[in-house]
């Protein structure tokens, strides 16, 4: 990659995962299936991200509690926690962007960027994603895949994977979900994926990792793990930091070589809008 990138480079090589053909319930994932995919780590693995251009990570908010990233590597091109990685190459941190308006008790705005020590050179297993822009919308029933090494069942003593998973979950609209949520307040700055059944999902060790989808050969990074009651349990989706609500702010971040955002646009009918009876039937006014 040339060192003066043109403004656009970014929008036009984000989001190819051409070794991609084609978690809670889910599968490995093979090598370079998702080379936008990071490992934030201090003495293991403790949250997910995403590379959106060569010197840049999106992740989650709470991933960073004490609002330091003082001791944490960012590795990328990883495949497995252990055993041999020979894609993987890794940095350190130099600034920790945190949304200013990130509320830790409601998990509204769960966002943050980390700019890396260096860039990195940008290889089939190492490539950043694209990101959804300001005018997408996600209807129900969307399918997403969401990706990690987080937990693999809820309250249930299962070792963490070793190989990069991978699951796929359809978009449950905003209004369903704020019906199965209840008392948690589903805001205009998240989306929501799962099955009504349960059984695929993201789970604690995933926060901060992308959930994607495909449109036109490109994967383009709808959320990011954010939270869910328990993990994968019926009538109860995860909630994700819904990208598109960000591109201004990720901009006037990041000044130089920009992130690629595009538009995703939906087809179909919204099946959102018909979920009134469900919503009364839980005494809530949806």
């Amino acid at each position: 990659i040339p060192q003066k990138l043109n403004q656009q480079f970014f929008s036009a090589v984000c989001g190819q995962a051409n070794l991609n053909t084609r978690i809670v319930g889910g599968q490995n994932a093979p090598p370079g299936f998702w080379p936008w995919q990071v490992s934030l780590q201090t003495s293991a693995h403790f949250c997910g991200g995403s590379l959106i251009n060569n010197q840049w990570v999106l992740t989650a908010a709470h991933c960073f509690p004490s609002r330091s990233a003082s001791g944490v590597n960012v590795l990328l091109g990883l495949q497995s926690l252990q055993g041999s990685n020979p894609n993987m190459v890794s940095r350190t941190i130099t600034t920790l962007v945190v949304h200013p308006s990130y509320n830790s008790v409601t998990s509204d705005n769960d966002i943050a960027l980390l700019q890396l020590s260096s860039p990195v050179t940008l290889t089939p297993y190492i490539t950043p994603v694209c990101l959804a822009s300001t005018s997408s919308n996600f209807y129900s029933g969307i399918n997403t895949w969401v990706t990690g090494w987080g937990n693999t069942g809820s309250g249930i003593s299962l070792p963490s994977p070793q190989t990069l998973q991978e699951v796929q979950v359809p978009i449950v609209g905003n209004r369903q979900c704020q019906c199965n949520y209840n008392t948690v307040s589903i805001t205009s700055n998240m989306v929501c994926a799962g099955l009504p059944e349960g059984g695929k999902d993201s789970c604690q060790g995933d926060s901060g990792g992308p959930l994607v989808i495909k449109q036109n050969n490109r994967w383009i990074q709808a959320g990011i793990v954010s939270f869910g009651e328990g993990c994968a349990l019926p009538n109860y989706p995860g909630v994700y930091s819904r990208v598109s609500r960000y591109e201004t702010w990720i901009n006037a971040q990041i000044t130089s070589n920009q992130p690629g955002f595009i538009a995703f646009t939906s087809t179909g009918t919204d099946s959102d809008l018909s979920k009134k009876k469900f919503c009364r039937s839980s005494k809530l006014q949806c």
